[in-house]
């Protein structure tokens, strides 16, 4: 253990701002090492939101063309069962 120390000399304060800027470096690569990760992250993410988005469109596609057909239907089962009506008050009054 080194023996406390009561005052710095000049020479001990440029060894620790050599030190310390060492450990920095050593900090600023592994920031541009995980900046380079992340980057790598962002392009798969932005890649994988473009797929889901081809999909949603897709998928947004078929629910209008499903939604059509269901209006077709119900247009179809309106008139006929105002032709049946129809049929029914035309058999009603020959009856009479």
């Amino acid at each position: 253990m080194d023996p406390k120390r009561d005052s710095w000399t000049d020479e001990r304060l440029d060894e620790f701002r050599v030190s310390v800027d060492k450990r920095f470096d050593a900090v600023d690569k592994q920031f541009d090492r995980v900046d380079k990760r992340f980057e790598e992250v962002i392009r798969r993410m932005d890649a994988g939101f473009a797929r889901v988005d081809g999909d949603i469109k897709a998928l947004s596609g078929r629910f209008d063309a499903q939604q059509r057909v269901l209006i077709q239907i119900g247009w179809t089962m309106a008139a006929a069962l105002l032709t049946m009506l129809a049929s029914v008050m035309g058999l009603f009054v020959t009856q009479l």
